[in-house]
């Protein structure tokens, strides 16, 4: 007789078998729906379809801000039993098939694609599939070892791309700052894996952890070595605060650097949207240091969901720190339905963020404007958009038909 669980959903308490191995995991049915961005304060310039086949993360980043997560993410908070949405790829292809108009896929916002449960389920590159067998971009940010056949399948699509985020180079450090994950060697090695494919590699040092993997020579040195295994661009951000995991965070950071807590609890004095973020000017001197390294090691900079206070709101810093059009350094188009397959609507950079004229035809989108607000988009917009792209054409095709017929 194996383990079971009690734990309450919105339809009330269930009671579900825990599945041992790889590691232990509750299956659900889900339906939940791929959608934008996040509401709330907007950094990211482009726009994304994302989603989660797996909730909780094995690889067990002491600093995950999906801990603070609410339903099924305190499930693995509290208990470490993850959780797998089961033919979740059917799930999406079904909302793709819907759908007119899409943006490039994201695996995963807030879990690992690649963390050991993939290798039973097999939901990432499933759902990687979807997307390209519908010519729809996709990619993936992972701190795991990428498997087998992914690289083959990013490669079909010339806007599809990868992102690994290598927190530090220094293979003893990164086995305290997490329990699981690849090392770092098979970390620069899937850059390399990615360069050599001819695909788009983003290297993310996100986040760094100050007085951890702060150091500015070894940052110097981790840029070098990923431009070195083939990134073209790099992402960063600093290490955020949770208010509600502050506790958590801090007495890790002691039993990695006893006593550093008390030093970082003064660096974090600002405070965004109740979160702790560190002193703006430490991290602005963090950021013009890697700005200058990649500019001279030839690749692109831009930083994550990083913000400063004016006038009492949440202003971000990218204006100030980026050299690339883009936040992930490629400019994906957004994709429009053509037939059973989508493609890139032409002229779009899909630097929606900074957009005033919008070629794709979805004025939702050119957030540029000083009159238009900045969104975050679920899929009732996205089927909204479609719904206007079919009425369009219907239309025109009938004006055309009516020329056609006066002569």
């Amino acid at each position: 007789m194996g383990r079971t669980i009690d734990w309450r959903t919105g339809s009330g308490l269930r009671t579900y078998d825990v599945i041992e191995a790889p590691t232990p995991h509750i299956l659900i049915d889900s339906r939940k729906e791929l959608h934008g961005w996040w509401r709330g304060k907007r950094e990211c310039t482009a726009e994304r379809l994302l989603t989660n086949p797996y909730n909780g993360c094995t690889v067990h980043c002491f600093c995950c801000y999906a801990l603070a997560l609410p339903g099924y993410f305190q499930l693995f908070r509290r208990q470490g039993i993850a959780i797998v949405c089961r033919d979740f790829d059917r799930v999406v292809g079904r909302q793709l098939d819907g759908l007119g108009v899409a943006s490039c896929g994201y695996l995963s916002p807030v879990t690992d694609p690649f963390q050991p449960l993939e290798s039973r389920y097999h939901l990432s590159r499933k759902i990687i599939e979807q997307f390209v067998r519908r010519n729809i971009p996709v990619e993936f940010v992972t701190k795991c070892r990428i498997p087998g056949g992914i690289i083959g399948l990013i490669g079909q699509h010339p806007h599809s791309f990868g992102q690994v985020s290598i927190l530090t180079d220094r293979e003893d450090l990164r086995r305290r700052l997490m329990t699981g994950g690849a090392t770092t060697e098979e970390l620069f090695g899937n850059l390399k894996a990615l360069a050599d494919a001819g695909i788009h590699a983003v290297c993310r040092i996100d986040p760094i952890i100050p007085l951890v993997t702060d150091n500015l020579d070894d940052l110097d040195r981790l840029v070098l070595r990923a431009a070195d295994a083939g990134a073209k661009h790099m992402v960063a951000s600093v290490m955020d605060v949770p208010r509600g995991m502050a506790g958590e965070i801090f007495a890790h950071l002691d039993a990695i650097r006893p006593g550093v807590s008390v030093r970082i609890r003064r660096l974090y004095r600002e405070v965004i949207d109740g979160v702790r973020h560190a002193d703006l000017e430490y991290r602005r001197r963090i950021f013009s240091r890697l700005r200058e390294v990649c500019d001279r090691a030839g690749v692109t900079f831009a930083l994550c969901m990083e913000y400063r206070l004016e006038n009492g709101r949440p202003e971000g810093l990218n204006r100030q720190f980026a050299s690339s059009t883009n936040c992930e350094g490629i400019d994906i188009p957004v994709y429009v339905r053509s037939g059973e397959r989508f493609e890139p609507a032409a002229d779009c950079s899909g630097a929606c963020l900074t957009c005033r004229e919008p070629v794709c035809g979805i004025e939702d989108l050119a957030m540029g404007r000083p009159e238009t607000t900045r969104r975050d988009f679920t899929l009732r917009d996205y089927r909204r958009w479609s719904r206007r792209r079919t009425q369009h054409r219907s239309r025109r095709r009938i004006f055309e038909n009516i020329d056609l017929f006066l002569g």
